[in-house]
């Protein structure tokens, strides 16, 4: 394993996914939360950031050697201004759903901590199994 891996969908398909990736950039719905991985020696620091988002509205899954890490927002406001209609309206609803290769990490030792829409994962990695020396008698 070279660390943590994102899942990355790559679709040679679509001639306009860079223009789309570019537009859509820094909006909230474009379903990609920022992420920096931080190798420790002997765990993985997982920052992402989920701005806006409350800490029950963030799941994290661990499903065989994947990772899952999906959050779900939506405001609903009924107010309206003096006419009653929005003039411009910037709170959208959002969702982020983003996995990562953990092979090589301890599961029952994974630890979470959200505070101001950064989530911190701590990673730890799994011992290195040492080879067991042997001596064989020679008969």
């Amino acid at each position: 394993m070279f660390g943590l891996t994102p899942f990355e969908r790559n679709d040679i398909w679509n001639p306009f996914r860079d223009f789309e990736k570019d537009f859509f950039k820094g909006f909230g719905a474009s379903g990609h939360c920022r992420t920096d991985i931080k190798d420790e020696g002997d765990k993985y620091l997982l920052e992402c950031e989920m701005p806006g988002f409350d800490k029950n509205d963030i799941k994290i899954d661990i499903n065989g050697s994947t990772l899952s890490l999906c959050a779900e927002h939506s405001e609903k406001h009924d107010e309206k201004n003096s006419s009653g209609e929005y003039i411009r309206r910037e709170r959208t609803c959002g969702s982020y759903c983003r996995s990562f290769d953990i092979s090589g990490i301890d599961e029952s030792a994974v630890g979470a901590e959200y505070t101001n829409g950064i989530l911190k994962l701590t990673l730890p990695k799994k011992e290195k199994e040492q080879p067991l020396s042997k001596r064989i008698e020679i008969k």
